[in-house]
């Protein structure tokens, strides 16, 4: 498994401070992102898990608690939107340049419009996506809004 992800690649340019995290990728898991909170021994409120949703048609990536689920009317209007709903994975993997189970939020393949759960900032650090299946960065949740301009918002359920 490489540790050079087009997303740890966006992390050094930007000068942000990140470790790389690799865990045993389950693909038959039932929750990714629960999946690597145990692996990475960590409070799943610490791992969040990057998904790829629409806001009235238009593409979005939304990153929340693993153990939560986004609740797609608190998303649409996080972003003044009219109806939200999760995007189809083939879609998702299409937009984002990454495989389900490996998306960042860093480096996809264009830049949109981004929300991170706004308890997500309580936590001095917290893991995301590296790029890849198995592959997690550790970072400040404030250096996730500055680097992607995100909204921060409660769109959990």
């Amino acid at each position: 498994m490489s540790k050079a992800t087009r997303a740890t690649k966006i992390l050094e340019q930007a000068g942000v401070a990140f470790t790389v995290h690799a865990y045993d990728y389950d693909p038959n898991a039932d929750h990714i992102g629960l999946h690597a909170a145990e692996a990475l021994r960590e409070p799943p409120e610490r791992v969040l898990k990057t998904l790829m949703a629409l806001v009235d048609g238009k593409p979005v990536c939304v990153i929340v608690p693993s153990n939560r689920d986004v609740s797609m009317k608190k998303l649409a209007a996080a972003f003044g939107g009219k109806s939200a709903e999760m995007m189809k994975p083939a879609a998702a993997e299409r937009i984002s340049g990454y495989k389900v189970g490996g998306i960042s939020p860093f480096g996809q393949t264009r830049k949109l419009p981004s929300a991170i759960e706004a308890q997500a900032l309580a936590q001095d650090l917290v893991y995301v996506n590296g790029g890849q299946r198995g592959l997690q960065v550790r970072l400040r949740p404030q250096d996730i809004v500055a680097l992607l301009d995100s909204v921060v918002s409660a769109v959990v359920a």
